[in-house]
């Protein structure tokens, strides 16, 4: 089997799978979700973006019916059911099943997983990126299923011949419609904080972690969107493509000034990639 899906504990190939047109997540978009990379079994990260999933859930006031542990297994007993190695895993909740009103419904909540063949992007192959004014929500950094408005921006992007839009509010940066960012400038890696304005990505996460370890000094600062422009290094983190340079952004040049210093904190998160995942 390539692709697989789950529904309320029904398991078939993911075309299969009937959701009721009375779930909130097909009215409202009302719910959470996450994914993750796997390889060889192994889901990358996957303690992480549990924490990150129940997180969001508690923020949108959702109750799940699963523990985390619950979960983890279920989603480790599904990957054994596909034939491929390489797999995207993503999981959602929305807040139940209930005819369409504002009130929040009685009843359980509904979980949903989707397992189909993805390999992890080549973070040595660039990205080119386009600026836009971040038209988003004030509560950035739930997980919501709400991505009107970054897939808006992201067809925008494709349409210009780009892989992203980089996000900003009143000058500074805030993230990507479907990544975070971050840059190199002087030797420091340097990302937008942690607030409501971005979501807390897990790779984020990492590269600073990685950061640290080979002794690049690490800020979680605003970052002004004329330092794009300026900075050694633009890089671009997400679930399935870790670390990856920008080459440029509204059509002008960007990064490449400290290659050794990118490739140092990419192969270090690539290691430890594969050092999970080949267990």
């Amino acid at each position: 089997m390539k692709q697989l899906g789950y529904y309320n504990g029904k398991i078939a190939p993911l075309d299969e799978i009937c959701v009721p047109m009375c779930d909130r997540g097909c009215y409202f978009g009302d719910g959470v979700y996450e994914a993750a990379l796997s390889e060889n079994g192994v889901i990358y990260l996957l303690d992480e973006h549990i924490e990150r999933f129940y997180e969001s859930a508690k923020q949108l006031l959702i109750k799940l019916n699963h523990s985390k542990n619950d979960l983890k297994d279920l989603l480790n007993s599904l990957l054994e059911r596909l034939d491929d190695t390489n797999l995207m895993v993503y999981w959602q909740v929305t807040r139940g099943t209930a005819p369409r009103s504002h009130f929040f419904p009685d009843g359980d909540s509904n979980l949903w997983v989707m397992i189909t063949p993805q390999t992890m992007w080549d973070c040595a192959k660039p990205f080119d990126l386009i600026l836009h004014e971040d038209l988003r929500h004030q509560i950035c950094n739930i997980k919501t299923l709400n991505l009107a408005v970054n897939i808006m921006i992201l067809e925008k992007a494709r349409q210009a011949g780009c892989h992203e839009a980089v996000l900003h509010r009143n000058g500074f940066v805030t993230e990507c419609t479907r990544s975070n960012i971050s840059i190199i400038s002087n030797g420091v890696f340097r990302t937008s904080p942690a607030d409501n304005l971005i979501l807390p990505g897990i790779s984020r996460a990492r590269l600073m972690i990685h950061s640290k370890k080979l002794g690049i000094p690490v800020e979680e600062t605003q970052v002004a969107v004329d330092e794009l422009f300026k900075a050694d290094e633009v890089i671009t983190s997400s679930s399935g493509a870790f670390c990856v340079p920008v080459r440029s952004i509204d059509g002008v040049s960007v990064g490449g000034k400290a290659p050794d210093v990118l490739s140092r904190l990419r192969d270090s998160i690539l290691d430890e990639y594969r050092s999970i995942v080949n267990r």
